[in-house]
């Protein structure tokens, strides 16, 4: 069974050292991600997080030690994403930082072609270095996609600057992973904050409020009618499809077209534009719910590494009751398909 995985990090220092002062002042409570908690114990779904410091480290490198952790789990191919926020460094730093760590990925795609494929990040504060810079990581770089950690700016990617960044990723039939990050700092003042700064930081982000904030800025795409301007535009949504999937048909009980002038439901859009990944959380009921409600024709896996520990990867497919053309579609042959790997 060859298995890609495709939510798969990257970190670099330079965007983090860079983006350190707004990430400061917009998430101070971020910083207690690090702290120290009870460790939860692996089980079923219960796959416990690396410390965030080990992590990092993981997450610098992109040679033979990541290559050699694949190879412990059972993972041929990851296709590797930098999660630092280069949209909030300083606008005359974002486009060479971008650019070098686009250089840096494709060098590591370049050395282990047959291990590693690659998401490009991208200047979002300025647009037109976005478009720019996009072209250069495809055609030039060879990569396969973009993703957005978070927001573009204050904003989500359905405001009109960021139209021409996203008619770009539609002409070149690439796809848009929407990953979450610290949420909109009033929402997080009013509906996270009030609790121990562990409790805070874990409700804020991964516990919750960073995973509402991905789904709506899926659901505001759908909203604002972006694939119905841009059919080709496919996104990706990991953690499950960051809760939404589990709403769909409350919003198109809610939400008709003839309410959101689409000519199509919520759930059918959802169907043709979006895919879904567990990122990590290999929990049996959720993987049931989605092929249910999503199908699993929209499903590639994902283990969110190097914040997940990577144990219990391919036993968990194993036991999956699906058919052998199923498994082999959601372990490789859906991402060989949205990302044209090995011709395809």
């Amino acid at each position: 069974m060859t298995l890609i995985c495709i939510e798969e990090h990257a970190v670099d220092q330079s965007i983090a050292e860079a983006a350190g002062p707004v990430l400061a002042r917009e998430a101070p409570y971020m910083r207690a991600q690090s702290s120290s908690s009870s460790p939860v114990r692996p089980g079923a779904g219960r796959r416990p997080a690396v410390d965030i410091h080990e992590a990092i480290r993981l997450g610098t490198d992109l040679g033979q030690d990541r290559i050699r952790r694949m190879d412990e789990h059972g993972i041929d191919v990851q296709i590797v994403s930098w999660t630092s926020p280069v949209q909030l460094v300083p606008d005359d730093r974002a486009i060479a930082l971008c650019q070098s760590v686009n250089d840096r990925l494709s060098k590591a795609v370049l050395a282990s072609p047959d291990r590693l494929q690659g998401l490009a990040a991208l200047p979002w504060q300025l647009p037109a270095a976005a478009v720019d810079e996009l072209d250069r990581a495809m055609t030039d770089l060879g990569l396969r996609g973009v993703l957005i950690l978070g927001r573009p700016g204050a904003g989500f990617l359905d405001e009109p600057a960021y139209q021409p960044v996203l008619d770009r990723i539609a002409a070149l039939r690439v796809p848009l992973y929407v990953h979450p990050f610290h949420p909109v700092q009033q929402v997080q003042r009013s509906y996270y904050a009030g609790f121990n700064d562990k409790v805070t930081a874990e409700f804020s982000l991964g516990g919750w409020g960073w995973h509402h904030e991905a789904g709506i800025h899926v659901l505001r795409l759908i909203l604002a009618g972006v694939f119905e301007r841009l059919p080709d535009l496919q996104v990706i949504s990991g953690h499950w499809g960051e809760m939404v999937p589990f709403y769909l048909s409350r919003l198109d009980d809610v939400l008709s077209p003839g309410d959101t002038g689409l000519s199509r439901t919520i759930a059918e859009v959802y169907r043709s534009n979006v895919w879904v990944t567990p990122s990590g959380m290999f929990h049996r009921p959720q993987f049931d719910f989605i092929r249910a409600e999503v199908g699993l024709d929209r499903v590639i896996w994902s283990t969110d590494f190097p914040f997940l520990h990577l144990g219990g990867v391919r036993e968990f497919l194993d036991e999956l009751d699906i058919t052998p053309e199923e498994r082999e579609g959601i372990t490789h042959r859906n991402a060989e398909r949205l990302f044209r790997l090995n011709g395809v």
